[in-house]
């Protein structure tokens, strides 16, 4: 008989506390743990859920995306029932290939849970949704100190993007940007 595996499903409405209970723990790890503004209010109206009936990772099996909408995420569910893993991610677009694509926001795998294949297991399937709806790529950044997670993306067939530097604009410089201060 087969051991029981792991199941990888679009999150529904009553993964949000779980999801959370991740981001917190990923940004722990990254040193950001002040940072984290996500609630489960948020995390609510924010991200395209599957219904409750779904047990499929297939997107189209879920809420549409939309401006106030923009995000999906991949939960992952050992054969003990904890959700393990999180792969929030969310579309994006290339220009020259004219072909849409998917981006990575955040794969965390729980700590007590890695090396068992999960957090390769989530990036396979996102891969998958990626070739079916006949994108360009899949990408995402990592922090240049968080060398074991760039060794083990390198080891699945990711580059570095080295000649590509991260830009951002946010908070009090976003509004002034957007015209909304002084």
């Amino acid at each position: 008989m087969a051991s029981p595996k792991e199941t990888v499903r679009h999150a529904i409405r009553k993964d949000v506390p779980a999801i959370l209970s991740l981001i917190r723990e990923l940004a722990d790890y990254e040193k950001e743990l002040d940072s984290v503004e996500a609630t489960e209010e948020k995390l609510l109206s924010t991200i395209a859920f599957a219904p409750s009936t779904t047990s499929s990772p297939d997107a189209s099996a879920t809420e549409s995306t939309s401006s106030t909408k923009p995000a999906r995420c991949l939960v992952l569910v050992t054969p003990e029932g904890v959700t393990a893993g999180i792969a929030l991610y969310f579309y994006n677009y290339s220009t020259w290939r004219a072909r849409p694509g998917i981006y990575l926001e955040d794969l965390y795998v729980q700590k007590d849970q890695r090396g068992k294949g999960y957090g390769k297991r989530l990036l396979v399937e996102l891969a998958k949704e990626v070739v079916a709806m006949k994108g360009g790529r899949l990408e995402w950044s990592v922090l240049k100190w968080n060398e074991p997670s760039i060794k083990f993306y390198e080891s699945i067939g990711a580059t570095m993007m080295s000649e590509w530097v991260g830009m951002r604009v946010d908070g009090e410089r976003l509004n002034k940007l957007a015209g909304l201060l002084g």
